[in-house]
């Protein structure tokens, strides 16, 4: 007996929108938002902004399950997602992301601004088509290329508020920019065979596990050098400065950790620390902003 598609399962549109992912996505560009101004940000930009942001990452994610949907099938750590189980038809899962990225859109048009509107809608269409339909078969620099629009969040977030682009939202882009190499190779290692067999070239799938590993060491210290120029340029003070270096070195540490264990665990916690990282930076760029300390 075959399974059926369930439309009706407010379950399976969830996974659809990869609430974590989004989750973290919501909170960078929130952070901007609030970096955006020396106090409180409008109440209804922010509530507008952030429900624009969010709907458009969730279509974003809906879309990859889309194009994914075979190769999820042969993944060990996506075969239970609703399109691969059958639970959601692809014509339930396009209809859902088209409406709720329509809608996203319209909220950012008309009660937001058209920058914020435009930035966003070119970083769903940089993950949803760039990256999932081309990048992420066509090269092992497919994270560090597609890694621009994840990185996007906060300048939505800061031009939401703001109607411009500022450097210092440039700063917020650049941090996950440098962060999103170190944070998906890690998980990579751990998920190699899987992506080698369904032909993604991942960066250890092409060029070995040692070089992957030494990669993300490399970007972890260029991590650290790049979470110190919100300091530098004096976008933030002493709250996020020491909270900059020392999550800076833990990120360092399990770097070097897993050069020397070598095994998949450690790159798994590898991955969760880089997580536990970005959100922890970017709590500390906030609780900085309202409650500076300065060396004297």
């Amino acid at each position: 007996m075959t399974n059926k598609p369930d439309p009706h399962s407010w379950k399976n549109y969830l996974a659809l929108c990869k609430p974590r992912v989004v989750a973290l996505i919501i909170f960078t560009a929130m952070v901007g938002m609030f970096l955006a101004v020396p106090g409180m940000p409008p109440p209804d930009l922010l509530i507008y902004a952030t429900l624009g942001i969010g709907l458009a990452a969730a279509s974003a994610a809906a879309i990859n399950h889309f194009i994914d949907r075979k190769a999820d099938a042969e993944m060990a750590r996506t075969k239970y997602r609703p399109l691969p189980m059958g639970e959601l038809s692809a014509w339930h899962v396009l209809t859902f992301a088209g409406s709720i990225g329509l809608i996203a859109m319209l909220i950012l048009i008309f009660l937001v601004n058209t920058l914020t509107a435009f930035l966003t809608f070119l970083s769903l269409i940089g993950y949803a088509i760039v990256y999932t339909v081309y990048l992420k078969k066509m090269t092992p620099q497919n994270i560090v290329i597609g890694g621009a629009a994840g990185a996007a969040p906060p300048l939505l977030g800061w031009t939401a508020i703001t109607g411009s682009v500022h450097p210092h939202a440039l700063l917020l882009f650049l941090i996950i920019f440098v962060w999103t190499p170190p944070h998906f190779w890690a998980l990579a290692i751990a998920k190699r065979e899987e992506y080698a067999k369904v032909d993604i070239p991942m960066l250890p799938v092409t060029h070995g596990v040692a070089f992957t590993r030494l990669q993300i060491l490399l970007y972890t210290i260029l991590l650290l050098i790049s979470t110190l120029l919100p300091y530098l340029t004096g976008m933030s003070n002493l709250i996020y400065l020491v909270s900059a270096v020392l999550l800076g070195l833990g990120f360092i540490y399990y770097a070097v950790q897993m050069m020397r264990k070598k095994d998949n665990k450690t790159a798994m916690r590898t991955f969760a620390y880089s997580i536990i990282y970005l959100m922890l930076i970017f709590a500390a760029l906030l609780i900085d902003h309202y409650f500076p300390v300065y060396l004297s």
